[in-house]
């Protein structure tokens, strides 16, 4: 019986190491040569988020001024959750839900990252000045 024995693959080592240098951010400027804004932070779970940003929303719902999710999120510098596409609108489901804020109309968003696309207004209710009055 013959033994088949597999060479051993040595690594190319004629490449060499890929590191950019001389690059200080990842983060590359827009084109008028700002920065975009940092990254926002991210809460490492779902429960510690939705109480930091719970009385936040409140908050926003007792003053009755018109609303969309990112508006306060923005103004608040509030964290990301950890399932940004979906936690953002379960927050809002659960403030409506608990009777906190009511449909408004449309607007359009202005998140930059949307192109204005539509977007849901909020407007608090009378238990959400309630709540903020506590």
């Amino acid at each position: 019986m013959t033994k088949i024995v597999k060479r051993a693959v040595k690594p190319n080592l004629s490449v060499p190491d890929r590191k950019q240098e001389g690059m200080t951010t990842p983060i590359q400027p827009l084109l008028d040569g700002t920065f975009p804004d940092p990254v926002q932070q991210q809460s490492a779970d779902y429960e510690t988020w939705l109480a930091i940003v719970w009385p936040v929303f409140i908050a926003a719902a007792a003053t009755g001024r018109t609303f969309t999710c990112y508006s306060v999120a923005d103004a608040n510098k509030l964290p990301n959750p950890p399932n940004p596409q979906a936690h953002w609108g379960r927050l809002i489901t659960l403030l409506r839900d608990e009777g906190y804020i009511r449909t408004a109309g449309w607007a359009c968003s202005d998140r930059p990252t949307t192109h204005h696309s539509g977007v849901r207004t909020w407007k608090g209710t009378a238990a959400a000045r309630r709540e903020a009055a506590a």
